[in-house]
């Protein structure tokens, strides 16, 4: 089992992750000065799984805990939802002090938490994640938002858990796509700060996707040290913490464009890609680095091409109304080489345009 303290402007907080980890949540929030009702927010397929085992626990562990369940999918993550879990708040009495555990994949986090950081101005949240995308990205940093209209996470707050409990045992009940959905955000963070981990993960990718135990907790380890570190520096996104976007910017506009059936970490995957051959044609990152992101990406079961049923100009839509434009342009976040990225504002429309036209060939 380890602990990562995550530094932040309110009180830092513990990520605590190992397998098995999900039996130290009574003592966190009993450490936590928690003795008394606690709200858990999960959807039907964790419940399913998880929910009985988790009641269990925290109630002989003399806790009072109630299970909101909603219906699975990123369709959920929306203010109709949010209102709902705000009346099921109210039916139960809950109070400015009643922590609320968000116990699921990102929809439920970060649903979850929008409602605790908006209920009373702000309940305490305790972040359970179950799948690989929620446990190395989503469910630290603070980050939380719902989707409006067609965009993704564009009605948000930060609202920082007070800690966050990580069992990387969970993740052997993850459908295949759903695992390899979150191995995006993994590979995304060695690429933006660490070559020496993108090296370990180049010769254990094998034993990443057979889902070694030991090699799981290390990676998910990592992965969250570097998340961490980037938002103790920058913890409101003004700056340094824009490099966790590396291909989000594309990312997104794709997710958005597809209604979301692509999954966060394919679309993301893509984006990485087309991140990497913008910053080819700027002549600011070497073809070797492309081909190994390439290789470790398509390794990884992961798309490296958009798939010819994206429109191009829905793509290109979604992304002119992102949250990342800025005056006018979009922020890209580009590779100088494995571990080092840049932020920069001066891609002009047409390189984009031409990079995603060559990006539905890139396989």
């Amino acid at each position: 089992m380890r602990g990562i303290d995550v530094c932040c402007s309110g009180n830092p907080y513990r990520v605590t992750i190992g397998a098995g980890a999900l039996t130290a949540l009574a003592d966190e929030l009993n450490r936590l000065g928690f003795d008394d009702t606690v709200i858990v927010v999960t959807d039907a397929t964790v419940a399913e799984l998880f929910g009985e085992g988790l009641e269990r626990h925290l109630a002989e562990s003399r806790f009072s805990p109630h299970l909101i369940v909603i219906p699975p999918g990123e369709d959920q993550k929306c203010l109709e939802m949010a209102g709902v879990l705000y009346g099921r708040l109210n039916e139960l009495g809950a109070e400015r002090s009643t922590p609320l555990v968000a116990f699921g994949g990102g929809v439920v986090g970060d649903l979850t938490g929008f409602v605790a950081a908006t209920y009373f101005r702000g309940l305490p949240l305790v972040q359970v994640p179950t799948t690989l995308l929620a446990q190395v990205d989503s469910s630290i940093g603070g980050k939380v938002a719902v989707n409006h209209g067609t965009l993704k996470n564009n009605v948000g707050a930060f609202h920082q858990p007070v800690a966050v409990i990580t069992d990387t045992s969970l993740l052997t009940h993850l459908p295949e796509r759903e695992f390899r959905n979150g191995l995006a955000e993994v590979i995304k963070s060695a690429m933006i700060r660490d070559e020496t981990f993108f090296r370990y993960l180049e010769s254990q990718m094998e034993c990443v996707t057979a889902r070694d135990t030991e090699v799981l907790e290390r990676i998910v380890a990592r992965t969250v040290e570097i998340k961490a570190s980037v938002v103790a520096e920058d913890e409101k996104d003004t700056g340094l913490r824009n490099i966790l976007n590396f291909g989000h910017t594309v990312g997104h506009g794709i997710e958005s464009a597809t209604s979301f059936s692509l999954c966060h970490g394919e679309a993301v995957s893509i984006g990485m890609i087309a991140a990497t051959q913008i910053a080819i044609a700027m002549n600011m990152v070497s073809m070797e680095v492309f081909d190994r992101l390439k290789s470790l990406l398509q390794r990884a079961g992961l798309p490296v091409a958009i798939p010819d049923f994206v429109d191009l100009g829905a793509v290109l839509d979604a992304m002119s109304r992102d949250k990342k434009m800025a005056k006018g342009r979009l922020r890209f976040i580009l590779p100088v080489r494995t571990g080092v990225v840049e932020i920069r504002g001066d891609v002009s429309m047409d390189l984009l345009r031409r990079t995603l036209e060559s990006c539905y060939a890139a396989a």
